[in-house]
């Protein structure tokens, strides 16, 4: 019998060690096989190089944002049924809204701790197609916070 090969998620976050740090959590609290990108612009790149289950992705980087970054992948349908969890530290509800609106599958706050977030890549990897599009159209009735 071949052992199933573990998920691949990938971490797209700027500061070095909160990266290193939520990848070793991945790796070895969630058992998963596990990427960083230091920004948007490599993160973008290593969603093609590495293919990956589940993306978890900072919004404050350089040279391409969080949202940005979320854009751009529901935008192309190679990538556009990957499920991300944007990870940040800005609470308010209008970059909530803003994240989710625009494809993100949770959105949660720095500092999550370490359960939390594998609880909810374990969610998204659940989340189907048909599920998400309804979210979305949940979301694009309703009027964005001020």
């Amino acid at each position: 019998m071949t052992p199933a090969v573990p998920l691949t998620v990938l971490v797209v976050e700027d500061q070095d060690d909160l990266r290193s740090l939520l990848i070793d959590t991945m790796t070895r609290l969630g058992g998963y096989r596990t990427f960083g990108a230091a920004d948007g612009a490599q993160g973008l790149e290593a969603v093609y190089e590495c293919q990956p289950d589940c993306v978890i992705v900072d919004v404050l980087m350089p040279l391409l944002d969080g949202f940005q970054f979320v854009q751009a992948l529901r935008g192309d349908p190679q990538t556009a049924t990957i499920p991300i969890i944007v990870l940040t530290a800005l609470a308010q509800e209008a970059n909530q809204f803003r994240g989710l609106a625009l494809g993100a599958d949770r959105y949660l706050l720095k500092p999550t701790r370490p359960l939390e977030l594998i609880a909810a890549v374990r969610e998204v990897l659940t989340v189907t197609e048909a599920q998400r599009q309804a979210s979305q159209r949940l979301l694009a009735e309703r009027e964005p916070p001020s």
